[in-house]
């Protein structure tokens, strides 16, 4: 299933992406992000009544200097995008609490006729190239204290800085956000504080790099939060009517995933209930994060399984290097190295294992979904050739054969 959900999860985030155009609205692009993997991952498992699927983490369009989390409501100021602004799609899909991330950052505007170049250039760069040195580091047997020394240098390279503080976290069935972590930037005393652990076969981690052009301290810019998720660790008998209501329809619907309040068909209930929740920790806050005004934040997120024989992203890049031009680059000799090694696993021959039916008939449902969704954004079109969607189905299909294996 893992391995399945994917497909659809990269190809909802690029119908975001071809959609995020000049005089758009943010809020229509998290509607859109939204709507989409609810109304097709409803068509599929019908007939398992208690399987929960649906939204791993809502739709969150962040722009410029905002870090995260931004996923306004309908009440809220909307953000009207403009050609040159950086911006930052993140989402989640999950079937039965089996959860892929992604989020992919890009300039309104910008073509290959007339590439980007500055700083927006250089912070685009500077993350896309510490995801793809996280995506050869976060392998069994190395440590997450690797990945973060990797980003802090490629990050100075380009005289940017990783946000200070951020986790990329491990992902279980049901869990967001799991044991071990990867912090970005510690402070001294974060890391003291932070745990170093060693990747394991058949983990599974949302690796999530965000980068600035400022000095990479974020902080609360003083608008609404919208994003939450359960502390099941945490209980109280909640007094008023309204947040009961409301805090019983949370638990039903996104059980530990988190949610937006904009999921709620009464928005202002919403909003009042969540206050009282909110107070005694039973709910987590995914607080809007600002860098200082006139920087510019990136991030790149994916999904990555540690299998026996290397790691395997499960979530498709869009970036497209000819569209950014920088003067600065990766000069550590080590580093260097690492990113012009191949990410791909190594092939090992196999015996045949047996699959079950559903999980074959899964992964072939969401590269028919990958197709029908390609074919509708014309602008990432011409990226895809069959060869290459026959090739996803392929490692979708022997990576599902893998981990059940596995299990």
């Amino acid at each position: 299933i893992h391995s399945a959900i994917v497909l659809k999860l990269a190809h909802n985030l690029s119908t975001v992406v071809g959609a995020a155009t000049a005089g758009v609205s943010v809020l229509s692009l998290c509607e859109k992000g939204d709507a989409f993997i609810a109304t097709e991952t409803g068509k599929i498992f019908k007939k398992e009544k208690d399987m929960k699927k649906g939204i791993a983490f809502p739709t969150c369009v962040s722009v410029n200097n905002c870090v995260c989390h931004h996923s306004p409501l309908k009440s809220d100021p909307d953000v009207i995008l403009k050609d040159g602004d950086l911006v930052k799609i993140d989402l989640g899909v999950h079937v039965d609490g089996f959860i892929s991330n992604v989020a992919h950052s890009f300039i309104v505007g910008v073509t290959k006729e007339n590439p980007l170049t500055g700083r927006k250039a250089d912070v685009i760069k500077a993350a896309h190239l510490c995801a793809e040195a996280a995506l050869r580091l976060v392998k069994p047997g190395n440590q997450n204290t690797q990945v973060t020394e990797a980003w802090n240098k490629i990050a100075k390279s380009f005289k940017c800085s990783p946000i200070e503080g951020m986790l990329s976290h491990q992902l279980k069935q049901h869990v967001i956000d799991g044991e071990k972590t990867i912090i970005q930037n510690p402070t001294d005393q974060q890391k003291k504080d932070h745990e170093k652990a060693e990747f394991e076969v058949h983990e599974v981690y949302a690796v999530d790099v965000l980068i600035s052009t400022g000095e990479g301290k974020a902080k609360d810019g003083g608008q609404r939060t919208t994003v939450y998720k359960r502390d099941p660790n945490k209980v109280y008998g909640l007094k008023m009517k309204t947040s009961r209501t409301f805090f019983s329809e949370m638990e039903r619907r996104f059980d530990t995933m988190p949610f937006t309040l904009r999921a709620f068909e009464d928005e202002g209930k919403a909003r009042l209930g969540v206050v009282e929740c909110a107070k005694h920790e039973l709910l987590q806050p995914f607080t809007v994060l600002h860098e200082k005004e006139g920087e510019f934040v990136a991030q790149f997120k994916f999904t990555v399984l540690l299998m026996a024989n290397g790691p395997l992203r499960i979530t498709n890049s869009l970036f497209e290097p000819e569209l950014y031009k920088s003067e600065h680059e990766v000069e550590d000799p080590e580093l260097k190295a690492l990113l012009q090694s191949s990410a791909s696993r190594k092939t090992q021959k196999k015996k045949k294992k047996k699959v079950s039916y559903r999980t074959v008939k899964c992964c072939f449902f969401f590269f028919f979904v990958q197709k029908r969704i390609f074919s509708k954004c014309s602008a990432l079109t011409t990226i895809f050739s069959f060869l290459k969607a026959s090739k996803t189905v392929e490692n979708a299909t022997g990576q599902a054969m893998e981990t059940e294996a596995a299990e």
